[in-house]
């Protein structure tokens, strides 16, 4: 059975807080819950959809091997964030494979649970519709961040989407991978590093995979400030 605390975070993933609640109470009756240890696999590119994925704890990362064989991680997916709606929505294959970058919490949600739900009610509808534009948005706001702010901003940033408090200090884990938190923010492993070391600045020391932050009042207005 599901912890309870891994069920609050699935009512609150964007994909599930906009539904009314008797929806959310059937879908999670209905979804699949999974631990995955780091280096398992979800799904591999080309596989066939059938559900959509929530993550509850850890990191996932979506990935494409090149025709040369390396990996191109596509994007990185953390605790509350939702992926796969498009495609397995219109039974298509996936464009991607996911892999637990570190040990993970997963719910999957099966597809014909979701398409039930829509064919007896419209709202279901617009919420995944509602779901998918703020990906899009999303993506968008990545775009923007990547011409308007330095890596170290990025960076700040990217440590106060983790951090669980809003003043104060905070201590915040991350993957160790430092090719896995590149990929997410489109850096170099070397450019996160020398990022990593600029923070100092706003009071962020990195340990291993820990980011102790002296106080995130000081760091958002350190990624805030104009470039």
């Amino acid at each position: 059975m599901p912890h309870e605390v891994h069920k609050a975070i699935a009512r609150n993933a964007m994909l599930m807080k906009a539904l009314p609640d008797r929806h959310i109470e059937t879908l999670l009756s209905k979804a699949l819950w999974r631990h995955y240890e780091r280096g398992e696999t979800l799904f591999l590119q080309d596989e066939e959809a059938t559900a959509i994925h929530i993550v509850l704890d850890g990191w996932i990362k979506l990935y494409r091997v090149t025709p040369n064989g390396n990996e191109a991680v596509v994007s990185v997916f953390a605790r509350g964030e939702s992926f796969g709606e498009a495609v397995a929505l219109r039974n298509l294959p996936y464009p991607v494979s996911a892999e637990a970058a570190t040990a993970s919490d997963v719910m999957h949600i099966p597809t014909n649970a979701l398409v039930d739900l829509i064919r007896h009610d419209s709202e279901v509808g617009l919420t995944i519709l509602s779901a998918t534009f703020n990906h899009l948005h999303s993506l968008v706001a990545q775009l923007e961040q990547l011409k308007a702010q330095t890596g170290a901003q990025r960076v700040g940033d990217f440590l106060l989407n983790l951090c669980d408090k809003v003043s104060g200090p905070c201590t915040v884990k991350m993957p160790y991978d430092k090719v896995l938190i590149a990929g997410r923010l489109g850096m170099k492993p070397e450019s996160l590093s020398r990022s990593f070391a600029r923070l100092k600045d706003a009071r962020v020391k990195i340990e291993k995979d820990l980011a102790k932050i002296e106080d995130v009042t000081l760091l958002r207005e350190y990624v805030d400030v104009e470039t």
